[in-house]
């Protein structure tokens, strides 16, 4: 199977030849997403410490879809399938948006901006995208939707509609002031200021992606190289660094977001939605979580941290479900640092005979889109990982999980278990055997500044 036997096949039908989800996905040749831009400006390891220590650019104009949702029924469309609440929401703001299915199941996420009356862009993975596309054709609701794919899908020539650049780091402030020769206005997590640089207005975004101080700057496609000229300039004395893909891939990591877990979107009752949806919208399904029934793979918004979003103040989506389940035992986000002399080890058998480990790729370990390894205590499951990296910061390969609230306490050793059990025929799969690595549960964001202070103000 090819990606390019995937197209214009719906999903339910690709569900259907493939014998299951479960097999379809963990065989896709659809590789985990791009960054679209340099791989490096200076050095990965560099470049991750410049968030932490100075100040790190970050080009997010390539990477993520954007979809424009406006009209009459924009606020409507949005609130009917989103878990947030919607109260005091007005433009210049922006919000974590997330939608689950009937079951309360999650679906996706992605970053919601109130533009201005009646215009909003969603802008992230397009799990979402899809489903709002969807519920927009088959409800009734008086909206336009235009979408903006990514660079590695839009078609071949075309620019983005508009640039992002994010500042992140503790000098990401003295940047901004630099390039716009006035002080940084006093602003909110998740609210927007418009700033001149280089002659163009620029909207900015209060926001932090490795969990540092910063702001998501954007504005028209065309403007976008005089405004990056302009901080580049702006930069020279505060320690600014070009950030390219590797270490931004790495970025979530530090602020503890889960990219992509398993959209719940395989139920009997969402059959219509994955007849309308394109295979190629989903990805591969990689790790070690092996059982055939793809509803193991599914988490809560409880589950991966998004409990504190949930708002009863409003009819949508799973309303009910979730009501139902919000006073049960959860499972909890977590950060696991795995055991060094562990990982070492793995990476060490790629230089010994016989059949070697899973490769470990460097900082980002992630070989498919819905990376899920098992976590383990005693042989029992007791959790999914779901995002693994090297932090240059802390000499540390970590990743993100979801684990039984009872193991979810910092100090708590567990067991990953990465590599697959039957190898796949994932192009990004070679021979390799599972190996366990010893893991010990921290804080999720595991970065003492991102998890006390940053989301304050």
């Amino acid at each position: 199977m090819t990606v390019e036997s995937l197209k214009a096949e719906a999903l339910q039908a690709a569900i259907e030849r493939a014998g299951g989800a479960v097999e379809l996905l963990r065989n896709s040749p659809i590789r985990p997403h791009t960054f679209p831009v340099a791989a490096e400006f200076t050095n990965w390891r560099t470049e991750q410490a410049a968030w932490r220590e100075g100040c790190a650019l970050l080009d997010q104009s390539h990477h993520m879809t954007d979809l424009y949702i406006s009209g009459p029924d924009a606020f409507r469309l949005l609130m009917d399938h989103g878990i947030n609440s919607f109260k005091d929401f007005t433009p210049g703001k922006a919000k974590q948006y997330v939608a689950v299915n009937p079951e309360g199941y999650f679906i996706g996420d992605a970053v919601l901006f109130y533009l201005d009356e009646e215009s909003f862009d969603l802008v992230g993975h397009p799990m979402v995208h899809n489903w709002l596309q969807y519920k927009a054709a088959a409800g009734d609701y008086d909206v336009r939707l235009e979408r903006d794919e990514n660079s590695y899908d839009r078609q071949a020539g075309l620019p983005p509609r508009v640039y992002r650049y994010e500042l992140q780091g503790p000098t990401a402030v003295e940047v901004l002031e630099a390039a716009t020769g006035q002080p940084v206005p006093e602003v909110k997590f998740f609210h927007m200021i418009d700033v001149t640089i280089a002659g163009k207005r620029v909207r900015g975004l209060r926001h932090g992606m490795a969990g540092q101080p910063g702001f998501e700057l954007f504005g028209p496609w065309e403007e976008g190289e005089d405004v990056l000229a302009a901080l580049l300039e702006a930069g020279q004395g505060h320690g600014l660094v070009r950030a390219g893909a590797k270490a931004y891939s790495t970025a979530n990591l530090e602020s503890a977001w889960i990219p992509s877990p398993m959209p719940a979107i395989f139920s009997e009752n969402l059959r219509d939605y994955r007849a309308w949806l394109d295979v190629k919208e989903m990805g591969s399904l990689g790790g070690s979580m092996d059982s055939q029934d793809v509803q193991d793979y599914y988490v809560t918004p409880y589950d991966i941290g998004y409990g504190r979003l949930i708002a009863f103040d409003h009819e949508f989506v799973g309303r009910e479900a979730l009501e139902n389940i919000a006073d049960r035992p959860h499972r909890e986000k977590v950060t696991l640092v795995w055991n060094s002399d562990d990982v070492t080890d793995a990476i060490g058998s790629l230089y010994r005979p016989g059949t070697p480990a899973k490769y470990i790729e460097m900082p980002k370990a992630r070989y498919a889109l819905f990376q899920i390894d098992q976590v383990l205590k005693d042989g029992e499951r007791v959790g999914l990982s779901m995002d693994a990296g090297y932090i240059a910061n802390e000499h540390l390969m970590i990743s993100l999980a979801s684990l039984d609230a009872e193991l979810s306490e910092p100090g708590t050793e567990v067991t990953v278990l990465w590599g697959e059990k039957e190898n796949s025929a994932k192009p990004t799969v070679e021979k390799h055997r599972q190996v366990a690595i010893r893991a010990t549960v921290a804080s999720a964001p595991y970065a003492a500044f991102a998890r006390d202070t940053y989301r304050k103000g």
